[in-house]
C-alpha cells in the first residue's frame, strides 16, 4: 500500500473514506461527498486516477491511498487507517465481478473476489465500528447488488456467478446483523443494492452491456444517500415497490422463527 497526504488530518468538516474510488460508483460517491464539503480518503488500485481526483478537488482535503484489497497486506493497512482516523462515513465499494461457473473459476480469481467483497469489508467495518460507537456517530455503507437476491434463480438465468452472488448476499446479511448490533449507538449501517449500473465494472471484465438499460452512478448515489435519510438498512434504488423487499425480510424471519429441535415430518416419512 502507498499513500499521499495533502493533509495529515482533515482541516474542516467531516471525513469520508471510499474504497474503489478510481471510477464508477466509488468515484461518484467521492464526488458527492466532496461537493458536500467532506474531506476524503480515496482508495483504489490506480494511483494516477486517485491523484487526478485529488488535483480536481482542491476545495477539500483529499488523502489518496493506493491499496490492493485482494491482499491481506492491503486490507490490514487500510483497516489500520479506519481504526485511527475519525471517520464519519465508510463506503465499502471496491469490487470485482469474475462472472463464471464455479468449476471454471480459477482459484486465484475466487480468492480475489472473496477477499475484495467479503474479507475487506468485514475487516474495515470491524476496524471502524468501535471508534464510531465510542464517538456516538458514524455511517457505514456497503455496496452490494440485487444479485444478492438471485440465489433461488434456476439455470436459465445466466451468467452463472455462484461466488459473486454469495459475496453480495454476505454483505446484505452482515449489514442487517451489524445494524441491529449498533442500534441506538448513533452509528448507522446500511447496504445499497443496485441493479446494472453504467460504469467500467463490466467492460473491464470483457462484458458488453451497452444494450442493457442501466442506472447512472450518480442516480445510484442519490438513491443511496436518500435511503440513509429514510432509515432503510437495505437500499434498492431501482426497486419502486419497497414492499417487495419487506416481504423478503418477513419471509426470512418467518423461516428463522419456524425452526424446531424436532425433525420436520417431511424427513421422517
Amino acid at each position: 500500500m502507498s499513500e499521499t497526504r495533502r493533509e495529515e488530518t482533515p482541516a474542516t468538516g467531516k471525513l469520508a473514506l471510499v474504497t474503489g474510488a478510481t471510477s464508477g460508483i466509488g468515484k461518484a460517491f467521492a464526488e458527492r461527498f466532496a461537493a458536500d464539503g467532506y474531506d476524503l480518503i480515496v482508495v483504489g488500485r490506480r494511483r494516477d486516477r486517485l491523484e487526478e481526483f485529488a488535483a480536481a478537488h482542491p476545495e477539500v482535503g483529499v488523502r489518496t491511498v493506493a491499496a490492493d484489497l485482494s491482499t491481506e497486506e492491503g486490507i490490514d493497512a487500510l483497516a489500520a487507517i479506519c481504526a485511527a482516523e475519525p471517520l464519519d462515513v465508510l463506503v465499502n465499494n471496491a469490487g470485482v465481478s469474475h462472472y463464471m461457473p464455479l468449476a471454471d473459476l480459477p482459484a486465484d480469481r475466487a480468492r480475489e473476489l472473496v477477499n475484495v467483497k467479503v474479507l475487506a469489508p468485514t475487516q474495515l467495518m470491524r476496524a471502524a465500528v468501535g471508534p464510531m460507537q465510542r464517538r456516538g456517530t458514524g455511517t457505514i455503507l456497503n455496496v452490494a447488488g440485487m444479485i444478492a437476491f438471485s440465489g433461488p434463480a434456476d439455470k436459465s438465468v445466466m451468467p452463472r456467478r455462484a461466488v459473486y452472488a454469495g459475496t453480495l448476499a454476505h454483505l446484505v446479511a452482515m449489514t442487517q446483523a451489524l445494524a441491529a448490533e449498533v442500534e441506538d449507538s448513533g452509528v448507522t449501517v446500511a447496504v445499497v443494492c443496485p441493479g446494472v449500473v453504467a460504469t467500467e465494472f463490466h467492460s473491464s471484465q470483457g462484458m458488453d452491456l451497452s444494450a442493457v438499460p442501466r442506472m447512472s452512478a450518480e442516480d445510484l448515489v442519490t438513491g443511496a444517500l436518500r435511503g440513509l435519510e429514510l432509515g432503510e438498512t437495505v437500499i434498492a434504488p431501482g426497486v419502486e415497490d419497497y414492499r417487495l423487499l419487506r416481504n423478503v425480510f418477513t419471509a426470512d424471519l418467518a423461516a428463522f422463527g419456524g425452526q424446531s429441535p424436532a425433525l420436520a415430518t417431511r424427513y421422517t416419512a
